[in-house]
Formats: structure tokens, C-alpha cells, sequence
């Protein structure tokens, strides 16, 4: 734990005045549930101040969740001095993130605790039921849900700048046990069964078995699988997503199926429980052959001097100064509004399906090696692109690649985090009373 420092009190006699003040003022109330409401200061953290009151319900809040977990809770003095210590570092952070302008529109946070209602299994009215049940304000949950992420933002602008991975730390840890078994090839299979009972009569397993066999077929004919299989009637399918796993972790019956799918292929298999539907919605680790593209752009971007229509006809005039034997990269390097690839002549390099926007990338998909697109618009503007080359591309190394740097990163980010987290601790005032 960083030690207290500021400018009036030093770390010893701080935590001697803490100790003797807030275990009789905050904790002695805390254990007898008698809690007083104390307008008190009890730290200055630079422009900003800490309250008693805020320093009790943040005790309450965690000694319920110990209380709830069934932990061992540390001594009180270790409990009021940890806690102060975080909330003196939310706020140093928070104070930064309002310098930086860090701002969470409502929407991002509506979609936040969307997603928290949704990994409790609730729908967003049902938490808001279960937390205001539970004897919590769901308004404050929703603002303190909103600072973290102030927080988290500021973090990751903060320290993911200060982490650099080279090729060969990656080439290392590839090289290593470690490095084979994460990035073995896993698959991440959905499945849907339609159960059989040792009741059921011969004619209704028949009746069973094609049902599934229709589902099956509509699903090859183009119906997406999601779709297809929830129906209800005559028969309802049970299952859902096994998420990632390596082969090894999977029903063998399943394992026996999965190396013959492509990404998107459905199976059938049949089992004691039932008739499967096993689809394969992604991979990775695995040879996989995609078509890339090579592309270039020009970029024309709407702004209060060039209007929409004025933009879309400049871009129509370079398209036709290309097409008449203009250099397009000069005129990329001239013209274009995107700032990463004018200077390259408007080069974007090799593209995958989905890198892009859509509206770009479906144009890059029809339009033929050679040929100048029209001008199609996308939230960043007008663009016109020329595709000057197609291959197909195994990128199974690239995705183990992308694997290891991301857990490389994590491992880098959390020493990284920590000490920047001593820094900012080390150079705010931080005076407690």
C-alpha cells in the first residue's frame, strides 16, 4: 500500500490521526450500526475533499460485500486506511479526467449497464428491480458506474502509451511451453438439441429426427442459425453457446464433427440426449484462408465551407482526373482528408473482410482489380478507392500473433498501471485531516 504524504502532516503522524480519530468517530459507529452523519473534511486531495460521510458509506458498502462473500475482514484501522487510500486515488484520477474533458455520454452508459443486467440474466428493469430490492439507489450505482469509467479511460490513455512489445518478445514467449498451449487452435461452438426420451415411440423419434433434419436443411439453404432454431412448435430446441474451447475440452461427440466445419457450417449429430445441431461460429489458431484486398483512397470530407453536394462532386472530379490518367496517389496525397494515408497516396495496404466500414468495404468487394469505385459515402465522408490487388491469406499466425501481444499487454499494463498509480499518488497534495 502507497504510504499517505502531505504537506502538513507526515505519513506517521497522518495515519496516527486517522487511526485515533476515525476508529472512534466512524468505525466504533459502524460496528454498534449506529451510524452518525458527519460532515466532516477528512482528507484535501489537490482542488477536491474527501468526507466523512463519503468515507463511511464506502465501509458499509464493503463490509457488506465481506459480509456477503463470507470473508475474513481485515482489522478496522487496515479497513479505514485502505479505503481512504482508494478514494483518495479515485479522486486524483477523477480530477484528471476532468482536465482531459473525459465525458461518458449516457447512451455508452445505458449500454454498460445493459450489460451488467444482462450477465445476471436480467433484462435492464429487472436489475433495476433487484438492486433497488437489495436496498440500493440505482441512480447512485448508475453514477458510480460512470466514474469508473472515467477512471478506466483515464487509465488506458495514461499507461497503454508508456507499453511497447517488440516481434521478438512475441517470437519468446511463442517459443515457450506456455506460449504452445495458449495459442493451440480453439472453437467456439454453438449447439441446439431437440431431446429423445426412452418413452418416446419409434414413430416419434422418426417425427423428432425430421424435424431436425428440416431445420437443418433450411439453415443450408441460407436461414441464418439463430433463426432457425427457435422455433417453438412442434419441438423446442435446448442448448446455446459452449463459448471458446480447445478441442480437447469439448464432447468428444462434438470434437469428432468440429475439424470438418467451416466458420459458419452446421452439423448434425445424433446421441443418446437427442438430435444436435452443432454450428461452428468462429475459430482461431486454425489455418484459415481469407481474401484480402489492396486498396487505395481518397477521402473527401463535408465541412461548413465545402457543403454535401460540393464534397461529393469533388470527389467525382478526381475520380474522373484518374480515370483521364492522373496519378491517383497524387492526387490522394493532395486532395485526400485522411490525414493516415494521404502522405502514402491514399495506401490502406492489405484489407480483410469486416476491417472496414461497411459502406467502404462493400464497395471493395465489387469493385474489380483496377477500377476506380464511384463515390461512396461513409460516416467519415465521400470516398472514391481503387483496388489494385486480391489475395488469398492464411492469417491463423496473425491472430496467434495478435494472442500473445494482447496477454503480453495485460501483463505489462497491470505493472505499468501500478506504477503510475504511485506517481500520480506521490505528486498530488494530499493533506488529511
Amino acid at each position: 500500500m502507497t504510504p499517505f504524504t502531505g504537506k502538513s502532516l507526515t505519513p506517521n503522524k497522518a495515519w496516527a490521526t486517522i487511526c485515533a480519530a476515525l476508529f472512534c468517530v466512524l468505525l466504533a459507529p459502524l460496528l454498534s450500526a449506529q451510524i452518525q452523519t458527519l460532515d466532516k473534511v477528512v482528507a484535501i486531495v489537490d482542488d477536491d475533499i474527501i468526507l466523512a460521510t463519503e468515507l463511511q458509506e464506502r465501509l458499509l458498502l464493503i463490509q457488506r460485500n465481506i459480509e456477503q462473500r463470507k470473508m475474513d475482514a481485515p482489522p478496522d484501522e487496515v479497513l479505514a486506511r485502505e479505503t481512504l487510500d482508494r478514494l483518495i486515488l479515485e479522486s486524483i484520477q477523477l480530477q484528471l479526467a476532468n482536465r482531459y474533458g473525459v465525458r461518458i455520454p449516457d447512451a455508452q452508459l445505458d449500454a454498460a449497464m445493459g450489460r451488467m443486467a444482462s450477465g445476471s440474466n436480467y433484462t435492464l428493469e429487472q436489475f433495476r428491480a433487484a438492486v433497488e430490492a437489495n436496498g440500493q439507489s440505482y441512480v447512485a450505482m448508475r453514477e458510480e458506474i460512470r466514474r469508473e469509467m472515467m477512471i478506466q479511460r483515464v487509465q488506458q490513455g495514461n499507461v497503454s502509451r508508456n507499453i511497447e512489445i517488440s516481434d521478438q518478445e512475441v517470437d519468446n514467449f511463442l517459443s515457450t511451453e506456455a506460449g504452445a498451449e495458449m495459442t493451440k487452435p480453439e472453437f467456439r461452438v454453438v449447439q441446439a438439441l431437440v431431446e429423445v426420451s426412452k418413452k418416446d415411440s419409434k414413430s416419434e423419434l422418426r417425427n423428432k429426427e425430421a424435424f431436425v433434419d428440416g431445420v437443418l436443411a433450411s439453415i443450408l439453404a441460407g436461414k441464418a442459425f439463430p433463426e432457425a432454431v427457435s422455433v417453438m412448435e412442434p419441438y423446442v430446441f435446448k442448448g446455446g453457446d459452449l463459448g471458446w474451447k480447445r478441442l480437447d475440452a469439448i464432447p468428444s461427440m462434438f470434437a469428432a464433427v468440429i475439424p470438418s466445419l467451416k466458420v459458419g457450417d452446421t452439423a448434425k449429430v445424433t446421441s443418446g440426449a437427442g438430435y444436435h445441431l452443432i454450428y461452428l461460429a468462429d475459430e482461431r489458431g486454425r489455418e484459415r484462408l481469407v481474401e484480402q484486398t489492396e486498396v487505395r483512397h481518397i477521402l473527401i470530407k463535408p465541412t461548413e465551407v465545402l457543403d454535401e453536394d460540393a464534397a461529393i462532386a469533388l470527389a467525382g472530379e478526381l475520380r474522373q482526373r484518374a480515370l483521364d490518367g492522373e496519378d491517383f496517389g497524387e492526387l490522394a496525397k493532395e486532395y485526400s482528408d485522411d490525414i493516415g494515408s494521404a502522405q502514402e497516396g491514399g495506401e490502406l495496404g492489405w484489407t480483410s473482410p469486416g476491417q472496414m466500414v461497411p459502406e467502404f468495404d462493400a464497395t471493395m468487394a465489387t469493385t474489380e482489380v483496377g477500377e476506380i469505385s464511384y463515390p461512396v459515402k461513409s460516416q467519415f465522408g465521400w470516398h472514391i478507392l481503387e483496388v489494385t490487388g486480391r489475395r488469398e491469406e492464411n492469417i491463423a499466425e496473425q491472430m496467434r500473433r495478435q494472442q500473445v501481444m494482447g496477454y503480453l499487454h495485460d501483463q505489462k499494463y497491470d505493472e505499468e498501471l501500478e506504477a503510475w498509480l504511485r506517481k500520480i499518488r506521490e505528486e498530488a497534495f494530499v493533506d488529511i485531516k
